[in-house]
């Protein structure tokens, strides 16, 4: 307020319009300030704006994340892959080390009237199959034929085990035999 005259006892009417416009813009922010806390449905809204923002915010680091995980996951997996791959290998040559070595040794101890006695019967047993196979071919209705056929089939495709087979029959009979005459 301005300085009053010693006469005037009560505020000038400058002073008045200057309360009551002061009075009216303190009113008019309070109202302001009221209506927006009374606007429910805006401020709802705001919050749903700030929370949809912020949802998508973490569902980007979500997804960064998992991205990030997957291609340690993926990394690790090929670490390890390649980690069984490389023992395996390791071990499948040691396997294949051992066998070699116990074939040459069974080989280098068994001796050679033994090899050549397990060729002879080996000799003997093919040549008695293929006897025995054409008298039974001979001998055979044709169904059963057909299966022995088939058979046959299965044995020439497994030549190996039946051979070895044969050996290891031949080997127990020679020495079943050779230790009787003693």
């Amino acid at each position: 307020m301005t300085q009053r005259d010693s006469n005037h006892s009560g505020p000038t009417p400058e002073e008045l319009r200057a309360q009551v416009e002061h009075t009216r813009d303190e009113v008019g922010r309070t109202i302001d300030a009221l209506a927006a806390k009374a606007d429910v449905q805006a401020r709802v809204q705001d919050q749903a704006a700030a929370a949809k923002e912020q949802a998508a915010v973490v569902k980007d680091q979500v997804a960064d994340k998992a991205a990030v995980v997957r291609d340690e996951v993926a990394d690790k997996a090929a670490v390890v892959r390649d980690q069984v791959a490389g023992k395996a290998a390791q071990v499948g040559d040691q396997i294949r080390g051992r066998t070699d070595q116990a074939a040459r040794l069974i080989k280098d101890k068994t001796p050679a009237p033994v090899l050549d006695t397990a060729a002879g019967a080996a000799a003997r047993v093919r040549e008695t199959a293929s006897r025995v196979g054409q008298f039974a071919a001979d001998q055979t209705p044709q169904p059963l034929s057909d299966k022995a056929g088939q058979f046959a089939t299965t044995a020439r495709n497994n030549r190996a085990p039946l051979i070895a087979a044969g050996l290891v029959l031949a080997a127990y009979l020679l020495i079943r035999n050779g230790g009787r005459s003693r």
